[in-house]
């Protein structure tokens, strides 16, 4: 058995408790077996003892909202067309390993990447985070998933969309999907930004389908739908069709705030792709100005409301890969959450909505060793978390996946 020893260390334990000075986390065949203080840390003589340097150390962050298929600001989505398919999964190489070396452990990817993906990099065979999968996203016909376009040419599904139009449609392309083993399902239940025949005032998915998606994702073993949902009538067929999250959720209102407080269901706001216009098409510049406004204007008042917030940043998108750190900046600048809560939303929370709280999100005792180095005091500086450089080492169940700070293990 490899045991390892990381002491020195200011401990962040994801939890909300106050940070552990001069603490010690100890790590065995990739799991944690003691995180506390130095005084009360168990003798392990073989140990391989790594000296932090009096930095932090936090739980792997979460990632909740990623298309690992699409390139950010290195590229147009456009370029999907134009290349093999084969080839872009070589391009998903680098985005896996740039997203992981910046503490990064865990994603959901919401349409773009199917199962293989996922288990290519669980086996070993390519570096990067754990991946949760939706594969495909689901709108009705002139929806957020419909990239028929004027010339007559047909791009919904070469960027993962599925089109139902009755509840039974809709059943039917789930069990697929489940059969397949996805994680997760992802409608529209709302218009979208980059989409080019609707607006995020529409509604998409009507609640009737929404909620034979979430009758279908449970009885495939409990597995939970993501809704795209931006303007009010879509976050309503959301919320009321018992979605586990709202994703962007721009336009709620104060009733139904409350209802996804009742029902214990979680938003992510993906907050840093608002803080530049979308490109993605000409459509999406001209709908993204007001939509990224109303987004900075209403998630205070849902952090005070009391939804349960995880970190998402539709990386791929507007964003970059590797990027996500930076939303806890923006959960504290906008939202109005203290940096402590922020990193809470970024670890536990975005654990508890992916459904692996019990193995992941916190730093405790039996759980698997996903941990980050961080340069410094992220309670004093948030927004230190989104410079990579302060990512000095990332630990994915025991094994560095990023050392920056150069650290021999």
């Amino acid at each position: 058995m490899t045991t390892t020893l990381l002491h020195n260390a200011r401990l962040i334990d994801g939890t909300g408790s106050d940070p552990i000075t001069d603490a010690v986390i100890v790590i065995d065949d990739g799991k944690i077996t003691y995180a506390g203080t130095s005084a009360d840390a168990p003798e392990t003589p073989s140990a391989v003892r790594v000296d932090v340097g009096g930095n932090t150390v936090t739980p792997g962050f979460f990632d909740c909202h990623v298309h690992l298929s699409l390139p950010g600001t290195k590229g147009s989505p456009v370029m999907a067309a134009m290349v093999p398919e084969s080839y872009r999964f070589f391009e998903l190489i680098g985005r896996l390993k740039t997203t992981v070396e910046a503490g990064v452990t865990t994603v959901r990817d919401l349409m773009g990447v199917d199962v293989g993906v996922r288990d290519a990099v669980k086996h070993g065979l390519v570096e990067g985070p754990r991946l949760l999968v939706a594969d495909k996203m689901f709108s009705q016909t002139g929806g957020h998933a419909d990239f028929h376009i004027p010339s007559g040419l047909d791009g919904t599904g070469l960027i993962g969309g599925v089109i139902v139009d009755s509840v039974d449609e809709a059943r039917k392309e789930a069990r697929a999907l489940l059969r397949e083993g996805v994680d997760v399902l992802k409608v529209a239940s709302s218009g979208g930004v980059t989409s080019p025949s609707d607006d995020p005032d529409w509604l998409g998915a009507r609640t009737e389908i929404v909620a034979a998606l979430v009758e279908e994702a449970d009885a495939y073993g409990g597995r939970k739908v993501a809704a795209h949902a931006i303007g009010y009538a879509g976050i309503r067929a959301a919320v009321q069709g018992g979605v586990q999250s709202v994703e962007h959720g721009y336009a709620l209102d104060d009733e139904l705030r409350t209802e996804m407080v009742q029902r214990g269901q979680f938003l992510v706001p993906t907050l840093i792709e608002t803080l530049k216009p979308d490109t993605a098409t000409p459509q999406a510049v001209a709908k993204s100005t007001k939509w990224h406004a109303l987004a900075h204007e209403s998630i205070q008042a849902s952090v005070e409301a009391g939804i349960k917030v995880a970190v998402g940043t539709d990386a791929g998108l507007v964003p970059d890969h590797g990027d996500t750190l930076a939303e806890l900046g923006c959960l504290v600048k906008f939202g109005g959450m203290t940096p402590m809560q922020a990193i809470v939303a970024g670890t536990k929370t975005s654990a508890e909505l992916c459904d692996v709280d019990d193995t992941l999100g916190t730093v405790e005792a039996g759980k698997l060793a996903d941990l980050v180095v961080v340069k410094g005091d992220p309670l004093t500086d948030i927004d230190s978390l989104a410079d990579k450089d302060n990512i000095l080492l990332v630990l994915k169940e025991g094994k560095a996946v990023g050392n920056r700070g150069g650290y021999t293990l």
